[in-house]
């Protein structure tokens, strides 16, 4: 498809989009470098809308125990109704009026359930019905204001990206438009910051990747938690490998923990610093990018964390699942950084930090709706309350009509 059709076709899913929705203006600049992920999320969104047009927004009634694959469930009928109109079900595939929760429905709800954030067991519990329930409206909403922050995205999609997706709890790695396509080279889980310990939404530059790094505790989980592991047991600090420095950054001479220590501790004259190895809270790697929360990527020796389905769990940084994939492909280039020197530097027994020389974009966004490069849309909770914030602030904006002048052609 030339550059000129694909734009057309992105004016018209626009100009769809904004009777219903203020998307704001988008001219000939943003339309000539609109995104594969924009163009199928306003696809998507065009599609939930006719959907929840069809759909008659049956209820499924809360049960007293969770439907086990196999047994008999009266809602079935409903059940069948819904998966098939949004497509997890293909037709036909279960008598419409069957009554047996058993084979090809027990896969449609797994399917319904791995794009809805929920673990995709088969089970019809209380999380998996209220998701059903959620109407497809509110579901048009979600890919409406997905569509919006898209549009906002402040970074250059030519050059090489590491984005994060907070409520979707996933990084993707991207060399940039001009060198590899639209489509993601790495596509990993991260853990991000729970809601009382939030994942900023920022853009740097990633500049410094170190390897075996240390642990510097900041001051309020020395004082809030580890404090009282400590009084608790003193043994606890060597035990973790910890060391007390002292406030000029120095290793303390007496690492016994006294009362004293405690009190010092307590005070924040003296501060816990963890050594490098297995069992550092940051694993292996940590990857450094300049912001103003002080939060950065890493490793984490905590890894059956990525086995949850929902990982809000840190204290604001990121755990990534994969940090050799991504330290190889972030050092990619430069001389004397192939696969086997950065895991080598990984299980090394000191720091090693490696200057980014290209430093590459850091986007931190937040979607409850992303739409796959298959066309399959997943929603995710709204970890941070963040939709309903923006929903305030396009309530307080003007309606802006889409610009219907002609994008201008990429060259």
């Amino acid at each position: 498809m030339s550059s000129k059709s694909r734009c057309r076709i992105i004016l018209s899913l626009l100009t769809l989009a904004s009777a219903a929705f203020p998307l704001g203006l988008a001219n000939e600049q943003f339309l000539a470098n609109a995104t594969d992920e924009y163009e199928r999320t306003l696809r998507a969104l065009n599609h939930y809308r006719a959907l929840a047009a069809e759909y008659d927004g049956t209820v499924l009634p809360p049960t007293e125990e969770p439907v086990e694959p196999g047994d008999s469930y009266a809602e079935a009928p409903g059940l069948i109704r819904l998966l098939t109109l949004i497509g997890d079900l293909p037709p036909s595939a279960v008598p419409a009026d069957s009554d047996l929760y058993q084979g090809p429905l027990v896969e449609a709800v797994k399917k319904f359930q791995s794009r809805h954030g929920l673990e995709p067991d088969g089970r019809v519990d209380k999380a998996t019905l209220e998701q059903l329930n959620t109407p497809l409206s509110v579901r048009v909403r979600q890919l409406e204001l997905a569509l919006e922050r898209l549009r906002r995205r402040g970074y250059d999609p030519a050059r090489p990206a590491i984005v994060l997706n907070l409520p979707e709890f996933r990084l993707r790695a991207f060399s940039g438009t001009n060198a590899a396509g639209p489509n993601p080279e790495l596509d990993m889980k991260v853990v991000v910051g729970a809601p009382e310990h939030r994942t900023p939404i920022l853009l740097s530059q990633l500049k410094i990747v170190i390897f075996c790094p240390y642990w510097t505790v900041p001051a309020s989980i020395q004082h809030n938690e580890l404090l009282q592991e400590i009084r608790k047991d003193p043994s606890w600090v060597s035990a973790n490998r910890f060391e007390l420095l002292t406030k000029q950054g120095i290793v303390a001479e007496d690492q016994t923990v006294s009362d004293h220590m405690l009190a010092e501790l307590g005070t924040g004259e003296l501060s816990l610093r963890q050594k490098p190895g297995p069992k550092n809270t940051l694993g292996l790697a940590k990857f450094v990018f300049p912001n103003e929360y002080g939060v950065y990527m890493h490793d984490t020796s905590a890894r059956w964390l990525f086995a949850q389905v929902r990982r809000d769990l840190s204290h604001g940084c990121i755990r990534v699942e994969q940090p050799e994939d991504l330290a190889e492909w972030v050092l990619r280039g430069q001389a004397g950084w192939s696969r086997d020197h950065v895991v080598e530097a990984m299980h090394g027994t000191e720091p090693i930090s490696v200057t980014v020389k290209c430093p590459i974009q850091v986007v931190t966004t937040y979607s409850t709706a992303v739409v796959m490069e298959n066309g399959e849309v997943h929603f995710f909770p709204d970890i941070y309350g963040e939709d309903a914030a923006l929903e305030k602030v396009l309530a307080a904006r003007p309606h802006t009509m889409v610009s219907n002048k002609q994008p201008r052609q990429r060259p």
